[in-house]
């Protein structure tokens, strides 16, 4: 039996909003990182995955629940716990070397042995000649390889990797993937046990021992695979391209294994997917098209748009949402009205767009209904941006919003005066409104 290096039972996080209540991130999350395996961590942006890796580094301390390292609590930083962050995370007026050793300079190793050991792991990470470099003269996956090398010079038995080749080029984020995983093989390294944050499936299928599906508001583990295939895996298998369409599968899916969609009772702050009105209207097209003539296989889109998993999803969520498609176990199926919707010419577009928008998208249906009471048929966007406050943070509220404000716009339900903040009705509606108050 695998010993249990990072426990979490029941683990809770919430932070406050603007209105000083308290907005639930992670909830009940329990999740085991055994002795040598390598886990994904799969979930929309949003969801709390980075905020559970601080919490497993010991950087931010859960408010409910138990955390466990070696079956000992966790109240803070772990010395056998490291963490790679998808910024670089680099002293700017540092060298590679001295970077490297900051995290054996704060544990008061001396200075010989500091040098000694950062130097062994500069190499291994495949960055000798460069110690003397600052890292505005390095690539981004230079920065990146600096990155990791000052997580294991601490050798730790855990390495937490928190999206840490999204920044890279797609091939340089290969190269370091397949560079860290020969190193994992090879045992050339102390670490025991990986856990990565990723959004890209097919990079967590060709990693991970098992991948967790998070969901969210709040994050928690939804659902587990588990991959019983040795490592290097072949991209293009069979086998791995079945585990990429189930993972996919898994990631379009509610709770319950059906399509994922918003619950009847639609509240007006819900997190609007990360799609604008021209990626969704190329990927309906591309849709309706051959070879999909209507009806694709999630992972094979992603290869034909060259769009990411990140950029995809959101999109294939989006399209979801307004039953312009139907998205379940993995594949997208262009509805009628998608359909209805790619033929047409511009004007019904944005005719259809606005009319799925109201009916499906809560908050637009409130600015619209609003406005329409305001006899200027304008109003400041603050008011909305308050009641999503009230659900999301502000960061997250003010996004939601702007997605709302574009989609409105595209659909001609509202338009933005982006001088003044005013969110308003249509030219022509405006006039009407005017002259309906005016006779009243």
């Amino acid at each position: 039996m695998s010993l249990q290096l990072v426990d979490l039972k029941n683990v809770g996080k919430s932070f406050l909003s603007a209105d000083g209540t308290a907005r639930s991130v992670l909830e009940d999350v329990d999740f085991t990182l055994n002795e040598g395996e390598i886990v994904a961590l799969l979930g929309q942006s949003g969801s709390g995955k980075s905020t559970l890796l601080r919490i497993m580094a010991g950087l931010i301390p859960a408010d409910a629940g138990d955390v466990r390292y070696r079956g000992q609590p966790l109240y803070g930083p772990a010395r056998g716990i490291a963490m790679v962050f998808q910024s670089f995370a680099l002293f700017p007026w540092l060298t590679v070397q001295q970077n490297v050793e900051l995290g054996l300079e704060a544990r008061g190793i001396a200075a010989e042995e500091r040098a000694e050991r950062a130097e062994k792991a500069i190499e291994l990470i495949g960055l000798s000649g460069f110690e003397g470099a600052l890292p505005r003269e390095l690539s981004g996956g230079m920065r990146q390889r600096v990155g990791i090398a000052r997580a294991l010079v601490v050798e730790p038995e855990v390495l937490l990797m928190d999206e840490a080749f999204s920044a890279l080029d797609v091939l340089t984020g290969e190269r370091l993937r397949e560079d860290i995983l020969e190193l994992w093989q090879g045992g050339n390294m102390s670490t025991k046990a990986i856990l990565v944050v990723s959004h890209n499936i097919e990079e967590a299928v060709l990693m991970a021992d098992r991948v967790l599906v998070f969901a969210s508001d709040p994050g928690r583990v939804r659902s587990e695979l588990k991959i019983d295939l040795p490592r290097p895996r072949d991209v293009n298998s069979p086998a791995i391209r079945a585990l990429i369409d189930e993972v996919y599968a898994l990631m379009t899916a509610s709770r319950d294994g059906l399509p994922a969609a918003e619950p009847a009772a639609k509240p007006l702050a819900i997190r609007l997917p990360e799609a604008d009105v021209i990626s969704m209207e190329g990927v309906l097209e591309m849709l309706a098209e051959a070879p999909f003539n209507g009806h694709a296989d999630l992972p094979q889109l992603v290869e034909e748009s060259e769009l990411t998993d990140e950029e995809l999803l959101p999109i294939a969520k989006a399209l979801h949402m307004l039953e312009f498609a139907v998205v379940a176990h993995g594949d997208i199926q262009l509805t009628p009205l998608g359909r209805h919707y790619v033929d047409g010419h511009n004007a019904l577009r944005h005719e259809l767009f606005g009319q799925q928008l109201l009916a499906h998208v809560p908050l637009a249906a409130h600015i619209r209904h609003s406005l329409e009471q305001e006899a200027s048929g304008e109003l400041p966007e603050e008011p909305f941006l308050r009641l999503l406050r009230e659900s999301l943070d502000k960061d997250e509220a003010e996004r939601v919003l702007q997605v709302t404000i574009e989609w409105g716009r595209y659909g001609e339900v509202f338009e933005y005066n982006y001088n003044n903040g005013l969110i308003h009705l249509p030219e022509g509606e405006e006039d009407e409104q005017e002259d309906a108050a005016e006779k009243a």
